[in-house]
């Protein structure tokens, strides 16, 4: 099979376990193939763990589940120093972030030490034990989730964590359809299926090195960037609601992010060109989460989505 026979191959095995969340499948392969962290939202029984459980079993990399929790310590994730009493010396021990896929379970339950030593594994792909700096393995994918619905107990990420997330992606409920066939699926107390492991570490190096050759014109290089100013200055778009909505735009990393998200998009499509409707596609999952409103926003119970919505109908493609 050649690189895209192998990538429907894994949705289509995907979704012999997975009911109806194409779109966070899509999602996730964009973060695979672009090496960009993902967060994903939504309320609990939308398969987010299982999405993520089920993708890790297809690839053959090191995979690691941690839950977060409120009591959980930066030693628990990265590892500790242990006295080894045959050898009167100390020794790593290595932690659960020293894998290559990383599920992050309810990311936003553990306390600010822990999303500290979290955010230079993403940051860096390194993590720090000791006075001693370890290289995480490549490739290197922190796949996270956060329940909106229950603060209780939760701790809000720092914006600088936030923004290392290439992606965050809201999950809503399926259709009548799709949750009729989920629940048939797993009524069935026998149904137990393994997922056949399809690509390999040379598989994904080998995609994304054809999609690093994915081509995107000047003219649509502009249009990312016009985007991403129009989130940091939108009274000069002509935007001047939501210039009373936005207190800070999206960072520079924005718009490396899109313009990769688009290409992978592309390249899924079975094209090596981008097209604006990659970028459109693409722009809300990027961008959702840079975006800071002001408190007048949340009064009037505006989100960063609509904002975007706004944008993406008032920026126009300069050819």
């Amino acid at each position: 099979m050649n690189s895209r026979e192998k990538i429907q191959a894994v949705i289509d095995e995907m979704g012999k376990v997975v009911v109806g969340q194409e779109r966070l499948i899509n999602r996730l392969l964009v973060g695979l193939f672009t090496g960009g962290h993902v967060l994903l939202e939504g309320v609990p029984g939308l398969a987010k763990t299982l999405t993520i459980n089920t993708l890790a079993k297809i690839l053959d990399l090191h995979f690691q589940r941690i839950q977060f929790t409120p009591d959980l310590l930066p030693s628990d994730l990265v590892g500790t120093m242990i006295y080894n009493p045959l050898k009167n010396e100390f020794e790593v021990k290595k932690g659960p972030i020293f894998a290559q896929i990383i599920l992050a379970d309810e990311i936003n339950r553990a306390p600010a030490k822990v999303q500290s030593a979290l955010l230079e594994a993403m940051a860096e792909k390194q993590v720090t034990i000791g006075e001693t700096t370890y290289p995480l393995d490549k490739p290197f994918l922190v796949l996270a989730t956060q329940n909106p619905v229950e603060q209780e107990g939760t701790f809000p990420l720092p914006e600088a964590q936030v923004d290392r997330f290439m992606m965050k992606v809201f999950l809503n409920y399926l259709d009548k359809e799709q949750e009729l066939e989920v629940m048939r699926k797993m009524s069935n107390m026998d149904f137990k299926y393994e997922p056949k492991s399809i690509l390999s570490l040379k598989d994904i190096q080998a995609i994304r090195k054809e999609i690093n050759e994915i081509t995107i014109s000047e003219t649509l290089e502009r249009y990312i960037i016009e985007l991403i100013f129009a989130t940091r200055n939108p009274a000069d778009y002509g935007l001047t609601k939501e210039a009373d909505y936005i207190q800070f735009g999206a960072s520079p990393r924005a718009s490396i992010h899109l313009n990769l998200a688009a290409k992978v998009m592309a390249y899924l499509a079975g094209r090596d060109y981008v097209l604006p409707e990659d970028i459109k596609e693409m722009t809300p999952d990027v961008l959702n989460h840079r975006i800071i409103l002001t408190y007048e926003a949340e009064a009037d119970n505006i989100t960063s989505l609509q904002i975007i919505q706004t944008i993406l109908s008032s920026v126009a493609i300069n050819r």
